[in-house]
């Protein structure tokens, strides 16, 4: 005959075949193992990690090798990942963003946060500090030239429609403003250095131009990111006012394609191969000498296969001067890119990653984009 404990785990463990219990109530992590007895979700062992930082409200335990009371099954039973979405994702803003499992560390640790410890989600007031259109606050910055993080000044302004910072606390006319239409942002704790590093990036002279910026405190970091998504989502309903907000949301921010190394040769494929960081986005293959450069030594412009655009494993035949093994070329209607990688696997990453973009339609503003690189000054 079964124990008391042995029925308390078969109970708990048939809790994860219910509707919604099947992923990670905060992540969508598949087949989660671990669950908050006091709030009553089940959780991926990644969360439930982070749920250990709000003690006071959540108490974890794993599903399978846990002893479990009749009253925490109980609970269990008596909520589940679908209620507590109801109650405390009741009002999430359309422009806010919900990680997944794939984000970083920070953004899973500010929605667990904003969700179970500052209910942000259930009293719209507290949603000001990412809503209001309007944000003022210091940041540490990194310098374009010397690499030292400096305290600056920043300001969103949804009505001015721009993010500028300024180099001075007391200074009138900002160092430098960014139109909201141009921005993006997205979170690189592994390139920056640290979990609240949030790089901005926007067009100056249709030429994209990087700022790095962190806060010490998540909260302030996290706030900034979704004011930014904020006012890009209010820019874009104005700009295009039929559009349905699910066409919509995936405009606000995006993370990149594809980053790293690879080597490059210059046009003529005489000159030696350069070790380079590369990041595509959206169709601007951009290359760095640092990561962390303010501006790109130079971008490229993949269109798609309809436009004569395309990419191969290896490099033309005589090609030298290259150290890595694995190359790549991309065919364009005017001209060869060549490239090599340090690796195999980085060599299908990148093809693949270049592929799905040749594979895309173009947009008619894309065409404008195409047309500004070819008559490039």
């Amino acid at each position: 005959m079964a124990s008391d404990q042995e029925d308390n785990s078969e109970r708990v463990k048939r809790l994860l075949g219910k509707p919604g219990n099947g992923n990670c109530a905060d992540c969508g992590a598949a087949d989660p193992e671990w669950a908050s007895y006091t709030l009553g979700v089940f959780v991926c062992l990644s969360c439930s990690g982070l749920h250990k930082n709000i003690v006071r409200i959540s108490k974890v335990k794993s599903v399978l090798l846990d002893p479990w009371s009749a009253s925490e099954v109980e609970l269990m039973e008596s909520v589940g990942n679908n209620a507590a979405k109801a109650k405390y994702e009741k009002i999430v803003p359309a422009f806010y963003y919900c990680p997944t499992y794939k984000d970083c560390t920070l953004l899973k640790d500010q929605w667990i946060r904003a969700k179970y410890e500052r209910k942000e989600f259930q009293y719209v007031e507290r949603q000001e500090p990412y809503s209001a259109g309007y944000r003022e606050g210091f940041l540490w910055k990194r310098g374009r030239d010397n690499g030292q993080y400096l305290s600056r000044k920043f300001i969103l302004s949804e009505r001015e429609g721009v993010l500028k910072y300024f180099k001075k606390h007391d200074a009138r006319e900002p160092k430098a403003t960014m139109k909201i239409n141009t921005l993006n942002a997205t979170f690189q704790p592994t390139k920056m250095g640290t979990a609240q590093g949030l790089q901005i990036t926007y067009l100056k002279d249709n030429s994209t131009r990087n700022i790095f910026v962190y806060h010490e405190d998540g909260k302030e970091m996290v706030d900034w990111f979704n004011g930014i998504r904020a006012a890009r989502f209010h820019y874009l309903q104005v700009a295009f006012p039929g559009a349905l907000i699910s066409d919509l949301l995936p405009k606000l921010t995006r993370n990149y394609i594809m980053e790293g190394y690879m080597e490059k040769t210059g046009p003529k494929h005489t000159e030696g191969f350069k070790k380079r960081w590369f990041t595509m986005d959206e169709r601007r293959l951009m290359y760095f000498k640092d990561p962390l450069d303010a501006y790109a030594r130079g971008e490229v412009f993949i269109g798609s296969r309809e436009n004569s655009y395309s990419v191969h494993p290896g490099l033309p035949q005589n090609t030298q001067g290259y150290h890595w093994q694995f190359g790549i070329t991309i065919k364009t209607p005017d001209r060869k890119f060549l490239f090599a990688c340090e690796t195999d696997e980085d060599q299908k990453d990148w093809i693949a990653a270049f592929q799905t973009v040749i594979n895309r339609p173009m947009q008619p503003r894309e065409y404008a984009v195409e047309a500004y690189f070819k008559h490039k000054p």
